[in-house]
């Protein structure tokens, strides 16, 4: 069940859901908008010859105000908001309809698990032909609430618990089982 305005304040109020900072305006019919915050990573593509499911990858870490996209181009960046959910809670992240007519895609997985705490990391994309200039502090993209029919048996626990800033890909760290 997806939340309405009228649950996402309950469960505010009740400490189900904390999103800092945040002010009344942030919150739609179904959803809340998160703003974008000022750090952000970008592939050091200078530096390395291809990126491997193996091994971290060199990024270019850097803070802004306001940050030009090239064309077809990929940046991570952060929300401004750190969000904590209950462990009956999980949450979609979309972009935002007009941030999307722009050419602009926003993605983060799309899901966030049960538990989870930290600021989102964003991936953008720039699919439009011409660059896109991005201001700290607008609303980018939103969260979607969905009620659990019950509280998880193993919330998420995992390497991006508790992120701050923009995080790189933590692949390289996954315990895969490899089967024969």
């Amino acid at each position: 069940m997806i939340l309405s305005d009228k649950t996402i304040e309950a469960k505010l109020a009740s400490g189900d859901i904390s999103i800092d900072p945040l002010t009344p305006e942030q919150i739609q019919p179904a959803s809340v908008d998160l703003r974008l915050g000022r750090h952000f990573l970008k592939i050091d593509e200078n530096s390395i010859t291809g990126m491997s499911l193996d091994k971290s990858a060199t990024y270019v870490e850097f803070e802004r105000d306001t940050i030009v996209i090239p064309p077809s181009s990929f940046l991570l960046a952060t929300t401004k908001e750190y969000i904590k959910i209950a462990n009956n809670l999980t949450a979609f992240v979309e972009g935002r309809s007009s941030i999307g007519r722009m050419g602009l895609f926003i993605q983060n997985a799309g899901w966030v698990d049960p538990g989870f705490e930290g600021q989102i990391t964003l991936e953008l994309f720039n699919a439009n032909r011409v660059p896109i200039e991005l201001t700290a502090d607008r609303r980018i993209c939103q969260l979607v609430f969905a009620q659990m029919d019950q509280a998880s048996h193993k919330p998420y626990a995992g390497k991006y618990q508790g992120q701050t800033n923009a995080v790189q890909s933590r692949v390289f760290l996954d315990k895969d089982i490899v089967t024969k």
